[in-house]
């Protein structure tokens, strides 16, 4: 009797470790694995660059396993780098151009692209200047001396620049007096530093500074083309998965949000 019931205990013992161990399991099987970390390089237009570090700091919080890197710079260099292979899995460009020039090279993943955001074009002069600009024809004036431009060739509010004083037939002069910089970063610091008597930079641009004020926005009726920042994520990426995650994220109504705050409008609804 005693030996029935040492084997009874034995066998419910056997079971219950069985059990027990089979519920172990499940519970190991089930838990949700660690995502790997990933790293994306975005290059950007340099216009972005207060904007986008604070997305940055909002979507870690999001994904705490994904790495963002940034590459500001002006669209067109961008355009180029990205040409010469160089590392990158999305490309901001401040301007349609530039991503149209890698879309017809096969460089994009098409069904990616969209336009994201718009801006405008301001007359910018230091905060403390007694200069009275309050249009863009007052460059012609002789007691301005020096008018920072983005280069046209590669930064694309250089090329609303000259689209704009052409309209108002004052580029040639204008030209004369005039100094370029290598992005729209460059073109705001001469300004805010007096090296410039004035400067043409986006809304975007002189909304993150003190330093400056606007004498004037241009019309949209004086350059070719609204001003256009499209996205896309690069065919050559590693993480296309992770950076379509990305883009997707830029268009949601946190970063609209801050987007919005930075000066320039959303154009996805």
């Amino acid at each position: 009797m005693k030996r029935g019931i040492s084997s009874l205990l034995g066998m419910v013992l056997i079971a219950s470790t069985l059990v027990m161990g089979g519920c172990a399991q499940k519970a190991k099987t089930s838990k949700t694995p660690t995502q790997k970390p990933v790293t994306l390089t975005i290059s950007a237009a340099a216009s972005l660059t207060e904007a986008m570090g604070e997305i940055k700091i909002l979507y870690k919080k999001e994904k705490p396993n994904v790495t963002i890197n940034y590459n500001f710079g002006s669209s067109g260099i961008l355009q180029q780098q990205i040409e010469q292979g160089a590392n990158a899995d999305l490309f901001f460009s401040a301007a349609t151009k530039q991503m149209t020039a890698l879309q017809k090279k096969g460089l994009l993943i098409d069904s990616t692209k969209v336009n994201l955001l718009g801006n405008s074009v301001v007359l910018i002069t230091k905060s403390d200047s007694k200069l009275s600009i309050n249009n863009f024809k007052d460059l012609e004036n002789s007691n301005i001396k020096k008018i920072a431009l983005g280069e046209p060739k590669t930064v694309p509010v250089g090329q609303y620049s000259e689209e704009i004083l052409t309209s108002l037939k004052i580029l040639d002069k204008v030209k004369a007096k005039a100094v370029y910089g290598k992005d729209v970063k460059e073109v705001l610091s001469w300004v805010e530093s007096g090296d410039a008597d004035a400067g043409i930079v986006y809304g975007s641009d002189a909304k993150t500074s003190s330093k400056v004020k606007v004498g004037a926005k241009a019309g949209t009726e004086l350059y070719k083309k609204p001003v256009v920042y499209p996205v896309a994520v690069i065919k050559a990426s590693k993480n296309i998965d992770d950076t379509k995650a990305f883009l997707k994220y830029l268009s949601s109504d946190k970063a609209k949000a801050v987007f919005t705050s930075y000066g320039f409008s959303s154009l996805v609804k």
